[in-house]
């Protein structure tokens, strides 16, 4: 008996590992055609980094990491803005833009507050004594002065002087002053902030391939259009292009930002100076919610463990510069494992491992509605991730646009539509490469401000591909600057969920995001286009025409 109720307390773990096994023979046994447009490599590789995301979510890790480090960055402006733009921007490399500002924004406006409210309350401190000192100076003044009364309307003249003199006194006072200067300070400062924390996650999902939905896309788009490619768009491949160009431009951001918004006085924006009380306050701000975490528990440790891990399996399973262990373990080029395999197979995990020891709390009492009272019941411990959890985050219309936007290309290449677009666009081999990559760019960059980034993704990449081989151009050399193009929108807020979740605020204007986001976008594409014709050239050979490109679309060098 005690073996059955083991068994079946732990039914949920034996289901998972059995049902694949037994369901094996299925595809062997009946072999029958199957929409493989929208179960490509992509679309895994998607779904197993948002399992990852919302495993992250769902314990809270993120939180933790965020307050950690803004514990050690400090509470001073300019650090503190600097602090709020890496965190989220790392974040938003392996969650989703939006969770990443949807948690930052709320923790960045309680630091603002708490040290807007401190700085009030020293000011007064500060004045009360001023205020004691004037208010004897002006008595000592207007003892000796006499008004003569001669008539009740003299006495309503001399009462109005006085209220207006009063009013007057007010306006001009030292706390008065102090407390618009404040208000103005603040007002800047809360604007900068909350623009850095979605421009940053924004700049921050292009960094790492499943960090945002474009970058998937165009490695999807690559695949389908260029089967022989190699894996030349992989997990590593891509960081080591796009995570230097995400800290340059991460960097020319904050010095824009704090341009706009704070200046650059070194001994207040940067902490030159001694701590004074609003810091320490605002410090503890985020030191009590770093305490409210608690210690951590096992099931963050499991989930950062599986993130640490499927992280450096991406990164070794093929790095360019030595064999990696998918080529050394499988087969001659590696392709039997892609990055979609290793992800599947690490978020699986998350189902399997329960979330806490099996040691602790693994028996509970209970008392049956027709058993023995006290009797003991064997209950194992729920896993990471359940469906429920999954089902109520994940985002399965994207998925389903994923798979959309490949049987687009494929059926654009089956019916010699992106033949024809790129015999159209042949007039541009008269341009230089740089000039069509920055004039393309442009475009992108503008038309992603009024669509979603990934609407704009499928429907720009068929064609930069077509015209690139129709004009001899390395297809990467216009396909890679214009999907991460298609991640910069800064300048509205319905552009991007990130902004709109900042501007829902209620801190910023249309204007604001305008003036702040239009320079941002220049940035950002200057930036990209240093990239690609720098480090982006020695990776992927960006000056020639690559053979893979040449036999898919029947091209002779």
């Amino acid at each position: 008996m005690v073996g059955c109720s083991w068994l079946w307390s732990h039914r949920n773990y034996l289901i998972i590992f059995l049902t694949p096994l037994l369901l094996l023979p299925l595809p062997l046994l009946i072999p029958t055609p199957v929409c493989v447009q929208y179960l490509k490599d992509s679309n895994m590789l998607f779904i197993g980094g948002l399992l990852v995301a919302i495993a992250v979510e769902n314990w809270n890790l993120h939180k933790r990491i965020a307050l950690r480090v803004l514990l050690v960055v400090g509470v001073r402006p300019a650090l503190l803005m600097s602090g709020f733009m890496g965190v989220t921007a790392f974040l938003s490399m392996w969650i989703s833009n939006t969770a990443t500002t949807a948690m930052m924004v709320p923790i960045a406006q309680a630091v603002l507050g708490q040290l807007c409210a401190t700085e009030a309350r020293q000011d007064e401190r500060e004045l009360q004594v001023e205020g004691k000192d004037n208010q004897a100076f002006e008595l000592d003044t207007k003892a000796p002065q006499r008004e003569e009364i001669n008539t009740k309307q003299d006495l309503v003249k001399i009462q109005q002087d006085h209220m207006y003199k009063d009013e007057e006194r007010d306006a001009d006072s030292p706390l008065e002053r102090r407390r618009k200067e404040r208000e103005l300070k603040y007002q800047l400062l809360t604007k900068g902030m909350s623009l850095s924390v979605c421009y940053s996650a924004s700049i921050g999902g292009t960094a790492t391939l499943t960090g945002t939905t474009p970058n998937l896309i165009l490695k999807g788009q690559v695949d389908e259009l260029f089967p022989g490619n190699g894996d030349v768009i992989n997990f590593a491949s891509w960081f080591g292009f796009a995570f230097p160009n995400m800290v340059i431009m991460l960097i020319l951001s904050w010095l824009w930002l704090q341009f706009m918004y704070m200046g650059f006085n070194m001994k207040k924006s940067f902490g030159c100076g001694k701590k004074n009380e609003g810091d320490k306050e605002a410090f503890a701000v985020m030191k009590e919610e770093y305490r409210k975490l608690g210690s951590m528990a096992f099931a963050e440790g499991a989930v950062l463990t599986i993130f640490v891990l499927l992280v450096v399996m991406w990164f070794t399973r093929e790095p360019g510069f030595m064999p990696g262990w998918a080529t050394v373990l499988f087969n001659k080029d590696g392709a039997f494992v892609t990055d979609g395999t290793v992800a599947i197979f690490m978020s699986s995990l998350f189902f399997i491992i329960p979330s806490r020891p099996f040691c602790r709390g693994s028996a509970e009492e209970e008392e049956g509605e027709a058993g023995e009272e006290g009797k003991k019941k064997q209950k194992a411990p729920a896993a990471l991730l359940n469906w429920q959890v999954v089902h109520e985050r994940m985002p399965w219309n994207i998925i389903l646009l994923l798979g959309g936007g490949f049987a687009l290309a494929s059926g654009s290449e089956a019916s010699g539509l992106s033949q024809w677009l790129g015999e159209s666009l042949a007039p541009l081999q008269s341009i230089p490469p740089f000039g069509i990559s920055l004039l393309l760019c442009l475009l992108v960059g503008t038309f992603t401000e009024c669509s979603s980034n990934t609407a704009t993704t499928t429907l720009f990449l068929p064609i930069l591909a077509s015209m690139a081989t129709a004009i001899g151009l390395h297809p990467l050399y216009v396909m890679l600057p214009c999907t991460i193009c298609a991640s910069l929108a800064f300048m509205l807020p319905v552009a991007t969920p990130p902004n709109a979740i900042v501007f829902s605020y209620g801190n910023l204007k249309v204007m604001d995001m305008v003036k702040a986001g239009f320079m941002l976008n220049m940035i950002g594409i200057l930036t990209i286009n240093l990239g690609i014709n720098t480090w982006g050239d020695a990776m992927f050979q960006l000056s020639t025409f690559p053979d893979w490109a040449n036999i898919t679309h029947g091209i002779k060098p």
